[in-house]
């Protein structure tokens, strides 16, 4: 529990060295903790991490604080190519397990001029309906009172 409100007080210090080292090479390629550690799976084993294997790993990584030396070995493979300013952060490798991450939107430009010219007949169309149900006002503030609703002013 006193680990736990460490974290909460100060979460920009890790309590392990190894995992701060995990950590800055998540950030570095701007992926979370658990896409690190399939990554580092990845480059350790040639393959992709079974299922199985998943939520055993990431358990005793982020509860029990125990790295993997795979995890350890590519953290400090990405700290090293980072220094060296060999690391691409938007290598789509990188970020083949995030399910929304893409690099452009398709038809973006298209999709911009629609939605602006969506807002802007909207507006054009209340513009309009506000000044066609408007009659005769006495002033722009409120209270809108119309010409009609006032008492006639004797001269």
């Amino acid at each position: 529990m006193r680990g736990l409100l460490k974290t909460l007080w100060r979460p920009d210090q890790e309590e392990d060295p190894s995992q701060t080292v995990v950590a800055q090479a998540a950030n570095i390629l701007q992926v979370g903790e658990f896409q690190f550690l399939q990554l580092a799976y990845f480059d350790w084993h040639g393959e992709e991490m079974p299922k199985s294997l998943l939520d055993t790993v990431f358990r005793r990584y982020m509860l029990g604080g125990h790295i993997p030396h795979w995890a350890r070995n590519y953290a400090r493979q990405v700290l090293d190519l980072s220094t060296k300013g060999a690391v691409n952060d938007n290598d789509p490798f990188f970020h083949r397990y995030d399910h929304d991450y893409s690099t452009h939107t398709p038809n973006g430009v298209r999709r911009f001029i629609a939605a602006s010219l969506i807002i802007i007949a909207l507006f054009t169309v209340c513009l309009t309906l506000s000044v066609l149900t408007a009659k005769d006002g006495t002033t722009i503030l409120p209270p809108y009172f119309d010409k009609s609703e006032l008492p006639a002013t004797r001269p």
